[in-house]
């Protein structure tokens, strides 16, 4: 392994320990983030530097890096080698290690899991500062705990990944109905379908539904030219498919789907500009800036989910940054039109992106779900993304409730939140759902005790999001000041051009996909 590597690994080692020892709290600095939370202060140890690719073996299919690396440094890194990724995650800033720490399914889980499924083996720095491997053989218990458990139970500090053979384009069929419940069937007999590699739906209202169904192939149609998403002319995805979809709908029942042929890159990160359709939210947060292809070009450089993600945090030192609905909600198949017709009902908020999800089997704290009586074998579910402002009308302490509400009915309905949405369960009604007995019997046995609890760091503190504002003196006026319009969206923009993520999409890094995709048609060849 690489010197610099050992060094670091070291060095992260140490620090733990000297914490440890001292029986002092710590939080880890990763470096850019894509964390929807606050940030926390205090002591920290610092891992910014485990950003690199370390190995690829193509004849084992596989890859070893370090925690910090991103999702289009890894595709770039594998692409060229004639592999991906498994699942990739939508928004190239999200690191490995996020991915196995969070929970990060998309539109190939239905076929290979959450994307912690895919990782073969990680290495983690304990809470005493001992550096362990963990796999399937070895350490099993803290392998299969420490998914999804936000890096509290240790810090990861390489993985070992699960990589397939890639193809160039994938071949995306759009397939639109007039009903969430025809929506939701489709989706699931879609997943049922083994020659899909991709699959994933959006409900832009009650009477338009849209599934798209993705297929990995070598070549495209004579003539056809391939379609894209990622410069700055281009379409956002979100808004192409609805075309695609109302274009579906106005056909014969018998005309085929519209198709288009997407490099494989281009696929995976379709929904990076504008951040699925969240980034349309700006647009209306300032109302005199249009929304239309010209404005999109304009401003395309803070289109990008790296730079959307900075703005949101610089917006949390407003309490109207908690104004925005940032769930990720798992349901069985069967309550998924149910939770749907409440969510319309109460919230209004459109479109909601549908992601199938394979069974998992508990103790996890990934959705799962068992059966009403728990008894059952696990059942795929069907994810939920609700991403939007609250009603107009609604005050910080209406916002509060209207998620309060929503957990509730979740859990009514059979269904779990992907932790890294907002979560306002008390620590009781959190516990309620997941399996504490399991998870402080790894925190105990790797003497995690010392790091944040899962609850800690997921729980919204809703005193603290009320801040000084509901107060009196000089802060609480200052913090009140903060949170006028258009201040906490000029707040977001300084924020996130401060970041060197600005510097990242000046240059942008997608320019390497044409030259990746006639490599693989002549390793092909």
């Amino acid at each position: 392994m690489a010197p610099s590597h050992e060094a670091a690994i070291s060095h992260i080692a140490a620090t733990v320990r000297a914490f440890f020892v001292r029986r002092e709290p710590f939080r880890v600095f990763h470096g850019s983030t894509n964390s929807t939370r606050p940030g926390h202060g205090g002591r920290v140890v610092d891992i910014s530097a485990l950003n690199n690719v370390l190995s690829i073996d193509e004849k084992s299919r596989t890859a070893v890096v370090e925690p910090n690396v991103p999702m289009d440094k890894l595709v770039q890194a594998t692409l060229a080698c004639g592999l991906v990724p498994p699942v990739v995650m939508e928004f190239p800033g999200i690191t490995v290690g996020g991915g196995f720490a969070g929970t990060a399914g998309e539109s190939s889980s239905f076929r290979y899991g959450y994307f912690d499924q895919t990782v073969k083996s990680i290495e983690m720095v304990l809470a005493t500062g001992d550096v362990v491997r963990a796999s399937e053989s070895e350490n099993p218990d803290l392998f299969q705990g420490a998914r999804g458990t936000a890096g509290t139970l240790g810090i990861a500090i390489k993985l070992e990944l699960d990589l397939i053979p890639a193809k160039p384009f994938v071949k995306l069929e759009y397939h639109s109905y007039n009903s969430v419940a025809d929506t939701i069937a489709a989706v699931k007999r879609a997943t049922e379908d083994l020659a899909n590699d991709y699959v994933d739906g959006v409900l832009y209202s009650k009477t338009l539904g849209l599934v798209m169904t993705g297929r990995l192939t070598d070549e495209i149609p004579p003539s056809t030219q391939p379609q894209t998403f990622s410069g700055a002319w281009d379409p956002w995805f979100y808004l192409h498919a609805e075309e695609r979809a109302k274009a579906h709908q106005s056909q014969q029942p018998s005309h085929p789907p519209p198709t288009d042929y997407i490099p494989l890159a281009e696929y995976l990160f379709r929904y990076d500009r504008g951040g699925f359709w969240v980034g349309a939210q700006a647009f209306r947060y300032f109302p005199f800036m249009p929304f239309n292809r010209l404005t999109r070009w304009f401003l395309n450089d803070f289109m990008h989910t790296r730079m959307l993600y900075r703005a949101l945090q610089g917006r949390n030192h407003t309490s109207l940054s908690t104004m925005v609905m940032v769930q990720d909600l798992s349901l069985p198949y069967a309550s998924a039109e149910a939770f749907v017709d409440y969510a319309a009902s109460t919230l209004a908020i459109w479109p909601l992106w549908l992601c199938p999800l394979r069974a998992t089997a508990p103790p996890t704290f990934h959705p799962s779900y068992c059966g009403p009586r728990g008894d059952g074998p696990p059942q795929p579910m069907l994810n939920i993304g609700l991403w939007g402002a609250a009603p107009s009308s609604s005050s910080v302490e209406d916002f509060v409730k209207q998620n309060e509400d929503l957990e509730k009915h979740l859990a009514e309905l059979g269904g779990r939140k992907v932790l890294y949405s907002h979560v306002y369960y008390t620590e009781e009604e959190f516990w309620s759902l997941y399996d504490r007995a399991w998870y402080e019997r790894l925190r105990e046995r790797y003497a995690a005790a010392s790091l944040p609890s899962l609850y800690e760091k997921v729980h919204v503190d809703v005193e603290k999001v009320m801040g000084p504002a509901s107060g009196r003196g000089i802060r609480a006026w200052l913090s009140r000041l903060a949170g006028v319009w258009p201040l906490p969206g000029i707040l977001g923009i300084w924020w996130a051009m401060r970041s060197r993520d600005y510097l990242i999409h000046r240059q942008p890094c997608w320019t390497y996909w044409k030259g990746v995709e006639r490599s693989l048609k002549q390793k092909d060849a």
